[in-house]
């Protein structure tokens, strides 16, 4: 070794030698009361037995986590002061585990979740107010109402059919002049229609003037016996009645318009012959109408004949026209799935022409008292009806319900709410992934766990061990069982018979389990046979 190494080396050494002698002054001065600022450590309980394991955790910050790290399911968080049911992944809260660690699934830390304050916790999501007021909840009171509907519809206007007169010849005739020249052309009641010349009525006329000049017993019965015969030749009353007050024949004849109305049908010209029960012309009554609408027909069974209609049209601006329901035609649209509702509506000025379009609001019959809701806090997942309740402590639980009509905005509720409760009409869904991502029960499409089937049976006691009773039963035909011994599931001791010893004999109720023995529910001492 030369000189130069050997220097070298010696430095070194000494640099060592000092860094040493530094780092025991330091140590002396903190043993002799120089103590670090109090960000730099901190004491802590020892979370376990093991000396090995007790570590001293650098800064509060580090101490609050080390404290999280070493509850388990069971324990209070300090932090909260509420207990821990277990952690989990919030993207898998299906999965449940009793300590903090590393997510299997995430790169996260598993997060605790907590027992709530009772039972109703349990399939309900707390949502603090800034959260709330974040997602824009707006809640609404369940009040006690009925609903005032109407069904709203758009059809035709179309002649009332019941108005409807038709005119015929009621023997044969000559038509000498018409009064109305082309159908459609509007008639007062009593007004002149046709004049007919009838040369059958002119020999029955004669005949019966000559008997009225006839004097001497007898003759009165000739004379009626001759009008007798002018009524069988198509004479109206009045017509006999002019030739009995005349004396002079009457072949001519004029038809007048028993109603006043429109001339909707004109089947002769002047000069044409008339045969005997030949339509001369039909008249139309226009003092009421029809409308017919198109109704849903899930709305159809709202309506009954009678209901009060009130109709509006855009060829009577202005103008609302009352009526009633005449009918519900059975007869359903298998295109559009609609029922036709005949209206009668008033018709006073003859406005309302076949043809025309208008609007119907058909009132429904008013409905017994109900729980109302505004409908939009309703949801329809295609299975079911839910609302999300709002409850103290800004809890929030989603409850099935059974929806009725909806009208105005709001829906009948005939069951699942109580008057005063308040429901969420904005933001559910929000609350439904919040309620997800903390694995509760609280799935809005979630659907309701059926309950289990039950089955009765006698038994006999053959031995007891804790909470489970071994017996032995007959054939149970639901199950496909034959007799035999089997274990059961004991129901809590304030639901069992004092004093079960072996040989007693039962009637039992019980539900099957998966992957354990059946549970009994319900069961009850039967008394022994009697001794033959």
């Amino acid at each position: 070794m030369n000189k130069t190494t050997s220097f070298i080396a010696l430095a070194a050494v000494a640099a060592l030698v000092a860094v040493g002698g530094g780092a025991w002054w330091l140590g002396m001065q903190q043993g002799m009361g120089h103590t670090a600022p109090a960000t730099q450590s901190a004491s802590v309980t020892p979370a376990s037995d093991d000396p090995s394991l007790w570590t001293i955790p650098q800064g509060e910050e580090a101490t609050r986590r080390h404290i999280r790290e070493s509850l388990k399911a069971g324990d209070v968080d300090p932090a909260t002061g509420r207990r821990i049911l277990n952690y989990h992944d919030p993207m898998v809260p299906g999965r449940n585990f009793e300590a903090p660690a590393k997510s299997p699934f995430m790169d996260m830390m598993l997060v605790p979740r907590y027992a709530g304050s009772d039972a109703a916790d349990a399939g309900s999501v707390t949502v603090s107010p800034r959260i709330q007021q974040n997602l824009g909840l707006r809640t609404a009171l369940v009040v006690e109402g009925s609903l005032v509907s109407e069904v709203t519809a758009v059809g035709n206007v179309a002649w009332n059919e019941r108005e409807q007169v038709v005119l015929s010849s009621r023997a044969m005739g000559f038509v000498e002049k018409l009064h109305v020249k082309a159908a459609l052309d509007r008639v007062a009641a009593g007004a002149p229609l046709a004049e007919l010349y009838v040369p059958d009525w002119v020999a029955a006329q004669e005949e019966y003037l000559a008997l009225a000049r006839l004097s001497g017993p007898g003759t009165d019965a000739l004379q009626d016996a001759a009008r007798q015969r002018m009524r069988q030749a198509g004479m109206s009353p009045a017509h006999i009645q002019r030739v009995v007050s005349s004396g002079v024949v009457q072949p001519r004849f004029t038809l007048t318009a028993p109603i006043a109305g429109i001339v909707s049908e004109l089947m002769v010209r002047e000069g044409a012959t008339a045969m005997p029960g030949m339509t001369l012309m039909r008249l139309q009554g226009t003092r009421t109408v029809w409308a017919e609408g198109a109704v849903p027909e899930s709305q159809a069974a709202l309506l009954q004949p009678g209901a009060r209609v009130r109709t509006t049209s855009p060829g009577a601006p202005g103008q609302t026209f009352e009526g009633r329901v005449q009918a519900l035609l059975p007869e359903v649209d298998a295109v559009t799935r609609t029922i036709r509702a005949r209206v009668e509506l008033a018709n006073p000025q003859g406005r309302l022409v076949p043809g025309m379009l208008v609007s119907m609001r058909l009132d429904r019959p008013k409905a017994a008292a109900t729980l109302l809701v505004p409908s939009d806090a309703v949801i329809y997942t295609g299975r079911r009806s839910v609302v999300m309740v709002a409850e103290e402590g800004g809890r929030f639980r989603p409850v099935e319900v059974t929806a009725g009509l909806e009208a105005v905005g709001q829906t009948e509720i005939s069951a699942g709410l109580q008057v005063g409760q308040r429901v969420v009409r904005s933001g559910q869904f929000l609350i439904d992934s919040e309620a997800s991502l903390r694995g509760l029960e609280a799935r809005l499409n979630q659907e309701p766990v059926p309950k289990a089937q039950r089955y009765t049976t006698d038994a006999v006691i053959d031995a007891l061990s804790g909470d489970t009773v071994t017996l032995t039963h007959p054939p149970i035909p639901a199950l496909k069982w034959p007799q035999m011994q089997m274990d059961f599931k004991l129901p809590p001791r304030a639901q069992q018979p004092r004093d079960l010893e072996a040989g007693d004999r039962l009637q039992i109720e019980f539900e099957m389990q998966d992957g354990d023995v059946p549970r009994i529910t319900s069961l009850q001492r039967v008394a022994p046979e009697p001794r033959q």
